[in-house]
């Protein structure tokens, strides 16, 4: 197992290469389906937790007393106030334009997505086509999966692009200063996951544009809105690209 791989991954298990490393991975088999053995692992699981929930209210209290902390003492006051910096945390990551391009982004996807039903059958028809006539150069088969694969990571990276670039945001406003601490930021691993998932939708997009010319226009604004919003994250996040993701950017 590799410690936190699933902090800064695209959550997309059925395309990852690095499963077997992974603690909150779950094959979707015959044995995990099989309700028996989901209520036994499950049962496995509450047992589990109900021993760690003892050990962990046994580390508090250690903790509580070697920083001369009264886990008695009501400090609602602080509480309050601490929700109230994360509500405002909240709101700056919310109205961040680059929280609100990846947002338009995402409609602008989705949308497209949507209407694509007509356009796919019709791509569908002429592939079955080209593959009874045999026409030479084409290979409708992998063309077929080309398209099916480049819709799949448009589909998949929309709104990841979104949720990671407003974690990123959000835990920006929050970190200590750069050059006051040395561990990498979580915001620049998050904003890191953003970035690679706009890099492949990108690519995604070039594909489709290659095998659907009268959408070309079209998919090109997306690419241009999309490639912007690529520039203002690295912009933001200057680190984000060089951040070392367990697993994924170190050797197994």
């Amino acid at each position: 197992m590799i410690s936190s791989i699933h902090d800064y991954c695209d959550r997309w298990c059925e395309r990852c290469t690095l499963t077997s490393h992974c603690a909150i991975f779950e094959p979707q088999d015959e044995i995990s389906r099989d309700p028996r053995n989901r209520d036994m692992r499950n049962g496995r699981f509450w047992r589990n937790l109900f021993d760690i929930l003892h050990s962990t209210q046994d580390m508090v209290r250690e903790m509580a007393e070697a920083h001369g902390i009264d886990l008695d003492a009501d400090d609602f006051e602080a509480a309050e106030a601490e929700e109230a910096a994360e509500e405002a945390r909240r709101e700056a990551a919310d109205s961040h334009e680059c929280a609100r391009a990846a947002k338009a982004y995402s409609r602008r996807a989705q949308q497209w997505l949507d209407a694509a039903d007509a356009l796919l059958a019709e791509k569908e028809r002429e592939l079955q086509q080209v593959a009874r006539l045999e026409l030479p150069g084409r290979n409708p088969r992998e063309e077929a999966a080309t398209i099916r694969d480049a819709i799949d990571i448009v589909g998949w990276y929309h709104h990841l692009i979104c949720t990671k670039l407003h974690r990123a945001l959000w835990g920006e406003a929050g970190e200590i200063p750069a050059g006051l601490e040395d561990e990498p930021k979580d915001s620049d691993g998050s904003a890191k996951v953003a970035l690679l998932g706009m890099d492949r939708s990108i690519a995604a997009w070039g594909a489709l544009r290659d095998h659907f010319p009268e959408r070309a226009n079209e998919i090109l604004d997306i690419l241009i809105n999309l490639d912007r919003l690529r520039r203002r994250t690295e912009k933001e996040f200057p680190d984000a690209r060089t951040f070392v993701r367990p697993g994924f950017d170190e050797g197994v």
